[in-house]
């Protein structure tokens, strides 16, 4: 039997779910985590105020799963705020930097089909990348079939103008990283939310940041902002 080579990291790797993906493009996954280093520095600490204030209100939450985990810029974040965290990306050109930046689990899989028996984790998390899913309610279904107590989210807010300069940029072929993207309000995601968890019963609480720099608050319970957390805690589990 002739054996082929196979490498799953290969140069012509660039769609999932049927379409070009940034975060299959080596061009853009290799200086991702600058982004975070330069100017998106000061959007992060407040992302992660707003994640850290929702997650650590259901004091049943120890472990977690990250899903879209990317470099694990935020995976290697959780265990500040004293949560135990792995992570999981489709992109081996993403995990392939956080093997090197994060010291726990990460899987290679889809969110669409955990490879995770029923309650492995206490909950799950998706930080900005549950815009990139095709089927929203099959990964909701899916997280709340893995993650026991409930799901964080943090989203790109969609009440944001910068929303309006983003879909400018491309249709002159600049910024390819939202092409594919849905952005979602908490209205929006709310509804999606509704839908997925028809039948359980939960609460929702969430709150918006990415404000300008000199507006008199950085963190309120208004729809406004370029980002906005959001925690389903499940009640109907022990």
């Amino acid at each position: 039997m002739q054996k082929q080579k196979f490498d799953i990291v290969t140069q012509d790797l660039r769609q999932w779910q049927g379409r070009q993906e940034w975060f299959f493009n080596r061009d853009h996954t290799d200086t991702y985590e600058l982004w975070y280093e330069g100017r998106y520095k000061r959007a992060e600490v407040w992302q992660k105020k707003v994640i850290g204030d929702l997650i650590k209100k259901d004091t049943r939450v120890k472990t977690l799963l990250e899903f879209g985990c990317g470099t694990t810029r935020f995976t290697r974040w959780w265990k500040e705020i004293g949560v135990e965290a792995s992570g999981g990306d489709i992109s081996p050109f993403m995990l392939g930097q956080g093997v090197h930046l994060f010291d726990g689990d990460l899987v290679l899989a889809d969110s669409h089909h955990m490879p995770f028996k029923d309650h492995t984790f206490d909950a799950l998390a998706f930080i900005t990348t549950f815009e990139y899913y095709k089927d929203p309610v099959k990964v909701i279904r899916e997280a709340v079939r893995v993650g026991k107590y409930g799901i964080v989210f943090g989203m790109m807010n969609r009440n944001s103008p910068k929303v309006a300069r983003r879909r400018i940029q491309e249709m002159f072929g600049k910024n390819p990283f939202y092409v594919t993207a849905t952005f979602y309000t908490p209205k929006k995601l709310m509804a999606v939310i509704a839908e997925a968890l028809k039948g359980r019963d939960y609460t929702i609480t969430w709150t918006a940041t990415g404000l300008p720099e000199w507006f008199p608050v950085q963190q309120w319970h208004q729809p406004y902002g370029d980002f906005f957390g959001m925690h389903v805690r499940l009640n109907d589990v022990k």
